[in-house]
């Protein structure tokens, strides 16, 4: 088997990096999480956990991605040794995982783009729209589109992945920066942005919002997913690991800022009329239960209760319900909701690009070519993720089981470095000679000390979170049961394929026999 192909340039590698890790948690989850947790006091967590969690991590895969040019089972193969490979299968077969659902979420945003452009889509109808859609079979057709779109591309190598992503990236940062400058001109973006970097000092000492700053940040960089590890593989030898791994991560929270400051200037625009419509006209509840409820229990229908609804209405209600109403109260309102689900599409397909391109690299990496490989991915995505096309409360589960499965990932390439010594990995892969920047010794002590206490913490607190009566349920939606019994499944199979998983192609016996690390390929 030949040597990965490589980027042809340093930006189209960080463009294909950006469009990995950019995805709808940094348009849809982000602004929601913000508002939830007190918009400035979570923005300071937030920042302080990308540092903490993201940079280390996204260091890690660029490291190893750099040294092994592998995907995550050959990476742990070579670095750990053959007995290890279920750890790399572990941490691809999560992101696979996300990928059958994360896949049905593409072809909603581009349902969504498709019905907002032909004007299908609009303010008054958002509510039923959203509700015949996605309690019918129509889902199946968008995912099926989106997966096979996305499995077309990565056949085509690092050539096609380029190609996509060069284009639909400087797409999606036009389409962010228009949005977003078009909000920061409306009336209410003063009280917005007020409201998202006001710090409250004293509320940083509440742990939840520790926690959901970690989890945002697990979720919007693609730190600890697999994913940069693949695309890392292809990168030119002389390329400088260590400011990459500072630049990536960067860029992506820009982009979930500009989505903040995009949704919170337009929420904070059009809630006092919006409130002012719903309160003149009470028939009008009906459309919004969650809304309808909290009036009959005696809430006061004000701007506050009606912002505080919008948020608390979960990623779903966000985006497919309260974005259209809101969007169609502005001038040209149409154009500017079509503009952003074409920029959630475009977010949502490239992230998913890079999560069947990361399914294929463990197969190549097994000598498979890549025509083989690819199309095997794609169709096991299709079908898999046919049940989450169909059931809002599959789709559900299998986000709840994966995405603590991404803490577990993260904890794996955090151990995995420790093994190999934190110091030693940073002074070869990260420090090396072509590097602009060095990383300095804080990190071995992030590495070896804090992103496994923040994986640990946050897997025990999602895990509290649902204690309670049925919580051991193997079948049950969103418990610790349900989590156990997928995992365990994971776990046997992996177990029982992981000396087929650890064959690799040109890989030399005594790098395998003493765990030690290859030399990078120029």
């Amino acid at each position: 088997m030949s040597q990965p192909q490589g980027f042809s340039s340093r930006l189209t590698m960080m463009l294909a990096m950006l469009s990995m890790a950019v995805g709808t948690g940094n348009i849809w989850r982000f602004p929601r999480i913000a508002a939830s947790n007190g918009g400035g006091e979570f923005l300071v967590a937030w920042l302080v956990c990308l540092f903490s969690w993201s940079i280390p991590l996204i260091l890690i895969e660029l490291g190893m991605g750099r040294m092994t040019r592998r995907g995550s089972v050959g990476a742990f193969v070579m670095t750990q040794g053959k007995s290890s490979a279920w750890k790399g299968g572990f941490i691809a077969l999560v992101a696979a995982a996300i990928m059958c659902y994360y896949s049905v979420v593409c072809g909603w945003t581009l349902r969504y783009f498709i019905a907002s452009a032909g004007g299908a889509l609009t303010g008054d109808n958002s509510v039923s729209y959203w509700r015949d859609f996605s309690t019918s079979l129509a889902p199946v057709l968008p995912h099926i589109i989106a997966i096979l779109g996305a499995t077309w591309i990565v056949a085509r190598g690092v050539k096609g992945i380029e190609r996509a992503t060069t284009i639909m990236m400087p797409i999606l940062i036009a389409i962010i920066l228009l949005l977003t400058g078009r909000a920061l001109m409306l009336p209410g973006a003063k009280d917005g942005l007020a409201y998202l970097y006001s710090v409250d000092w004293h509320r940083l000492s509440d742990a939840n919002i520790w926690l959901q700053a970690l989890t945002q940040n697990a979720w919007d960089t693609g730190a600890g997913w697999g994913l940069v590890i693949c695309y890392a593989a292809y990168m030119r030898h002389n390329e400088d690991t260590a400011l990459n791994g500072f630049i990536l991560p960067a860029a992506n929270n820009i982009v979930s800022l500009c989505a903040g400051m995009m949704v919170f200037s337009t929420v904070f625009t059009v809630v006092p009329q919006l409130a002012s419509q719903l309160a003149s006209n009470p028939q009008a509840l009906a459309d919004f239960p969650a809304l309808q409820e909290a009036v009959q229990q005696g809430q006061v229908l004000n701007a506050d209760l009606v912002q505080r609804t919008i948020f608390g209405a979960g990623n779903e209600g966000v985006t497919f319900i309260w974005i259209p109403k809101l969007f169609a109260t502005l001038p040209a309102g149409r154009l500017l909701m079509s503009f952003f689900f074409l920029a959630l599409f475009f977010a949502a397909f490239t992230s998913l690009i890079s999560m069947v391109e990361l399914g294929t690299r463990v197969f190549l990496d097994m000598g498979w070519p890549r025509e083989k490989a690819v199309w095997v991915v794609g169709v096991a995505g299709l079908v898999l993720g046919l049940p989450s096309a169909y059931s809002l409360d599959f789709l559900h589960n299998q986000d709840w089981v994966w995405g603590i499965g991404l803490m577990m990932s993260g904890l794996l390439f955090a151990l995995a470095v420790i093994r190999i010594g934190v110091t030693k990995f940073r002074e070869e892969q990260l420090n090396h000679e072509h590097s602009d920047i060095r990383i300095g010794a804080w990190w071995d002590i992030l590495v070896k000390y804090l992103v496994p206490f923040q994986a640990i913490a946050l897997m025990l607190w999602w895990s509290w979170q649902v204690r309670g009566p049925g919580s051991m349920n193997p079948f049950g939606i969103e418990n610790i049961g349900t989590i156990l019994f997928q995992w365990a499944i994971a776990l046997f199979i992996l177990f029982l394929f992981n000396k087929k998983l650890g064959v690799l192609k040109d890989v030399s016996a005594p790098d395998l026999e003493a765990n030690r690390m290859p030399p990078s390929i120029p």
